[in-house]
């Protein structure tokens, strides 16, 4: 595989993809939906995440979290198949036109969104960089569920729609839980060498068994936040219905997790991530029917 497709991950872009489809797609109905700041907040959302693996994978090698003993996926920078410099200019670059293209959300959608944009690249960077790495201290879930499920869909949301709403809320939190699950799978297959290297993620501060139970409940209260939206009358049945046909990924994924360990965990990182991306095509599906029904 060519080395910056390695150094990319793509299968973990649903992280980036899933929730900006659902603040979208909840915005649909309104006057104000712009399906070209659709396509460029989700742009803008991918190259970010982008720039997050890549200076995962500067950060890692350059503060020796990465070693032959590496259980995960290839690192390209210590596996020498791309040098330090390059994945760094990769990250700048990825980091630029995030940048670039947020200037055009910024302009459409105001002052509010520029702070946005300053938190979310300053979350980029200081996940595995910078004097505090966010990941190295036990809090890479909780920037996952802050960026990738409130930050996302919220901010989508409210860029189409210049307000908040609690169903936008409900929902990024729970595609926050969901990628926080990623995180914490990723984690917990490396406990043991990020141990050894001092790197004192949150899988590493609770342990393999009590990081088992939280998944368990970082994949199973998604499904109960948008019941109790369903029940409140804040979400629509429909898109409950459909998104919720991903329980059964969810509980076999659940399952699995709690007799894997180590290496075998890639599997499950991966499909975690999928399971993301079905829930949210599945919510979004929804609300596309149901506005397409209704209007």
């Amino acid at each position: 595989m060519n080395p910056w497709l390695l150094a990319i991950r793509p299968r973990t872009l649903p992280a980036a993809i899933g929730p900006l489809l659902v603040g979208n797609m909840l915005a649909l109905p309104l006057a104000s939906f712009n399906l070209t700041i659709a396509v460029i907040s989700t742009l803008c959302a991918v190259l970010l995440q982008v720039a997050v693996n890549l200076a995962n994978d500067y950060f890692d090698f350059k503060s020796g979290v990465d070693t032959d003993e590496r259980l995960g996926p290839i690192r390209v920078t210590q596996s020498g198949l791309l040098p330090a410099s390059a994945v760094k200019n990769g990250m700048i670059l990825s980091l630029v036109f995030a940048i670039l293209i947020g200037f055009i959300l910024i302009w459409h959608g105001g002052w509010v969104v520029a702070l946005l944009a300053i938190f979310a690249v300053l979350g980029a960077l200081s996940y595995s960089g910078g004097p505090y790495p966010l990941a190295s201290h036990g809090l890479g879930e909780v920037a996952a569920f802050i960026f990738f499920g409130l930050v996302a869909v919220v901010g989508s949301y409210f860029i189409q729609a210049g307000d908040t709403s609690l169903s936008a809320w409900l929902l990024g939190s729970a595609i926050g839980l969901f990628n926080a699950a990623i995180m914490l799978v990723n984690n917990t297959r490396d406990i043991s060498t990020d141990t050894k290297a001092g790197k004192r993620t949150l899988a590493v501060r609770i342990g393999q068994e009590a990081a088992r139970s939280l998944y368990q409940a970082l994949v199973y209260l998604p499904f109960a936040l948008i019941i109790g939206g369903f029940l409140m009358g804040v979400l629509a049945g429909l898109p409950v219905l459909l998104a919720g046909v991903a329980l059964i990924m969810a509980r076999n994924l659940a399952q699995a997790f709690l007799v894997t360990q180590g290496e075998a965990l890639n599997p499950l990182l991966g499909q975690t991530a999928k399971l993301t991306m079905i829930f949210s095509g599945l919510f979004s599906l929804g609300l596309l029917l149901q506005t397409v029904v209704y209007n």
